[in-house]
């Protein structure tokens, strides 16, 4: 799951920067009001890509789809961004979660049978 998570929160990153420049471009915001909101945005992306597997870090990863949408009031095409994000994030964990089982199961199984590097069992010998 850590992989693909951190995948979609990496790729929103270069996403919120982009509409950053985006967002520069309105006369009514002040350009540091702009990049103190995307900088904060995109460190907190950054950030949860190491908090994946805590406890709560993907309530925060939703916490951060909600607001890349919420985005959109500023810079339109974000609505549409920020719900492909969002999308992504729910298959990132869904799946994630899913391959995180088939590999304990494989585990689980491996360890049972020997794994690899274990030396094969002896044929019995014939009296």
């Amino acid at each position: 799951m850590r992989t693909l998570c951190a995948s979609t929160l990496i790729g929103e990153f270069f996403v919120i920067g982009f509409a950053g420049l985006v967002a520069m471009k309105d006369p009514s915001m002040s350009m540091g009001t702009v990049w103190t909101v995307c900088g904060i945005a995109m460190v907190l992306s950054v950030l949860l890509c190491g908090l994946i597997t805590r406890p709560g870090g993907v309530l925060l990863g939703w916490a951060l789809q909600v607001a890349l949408i919420a985005s959109g009031f500023v810079v339109p095409s974000m609505f549409f961004l920020g719900a492909i994000f969002a999308a992504l994030w729910w298959a990132s964990v869904h799946y994630g979660r899913k391959i995180d089982e088939a590999k304990a199961r494989f585990a689980a199984a491996e360890g049972k049978e020997g794994g690899p590097g274990t030396p094969p069992a002896a044929p019995p010998q014939s009296t």
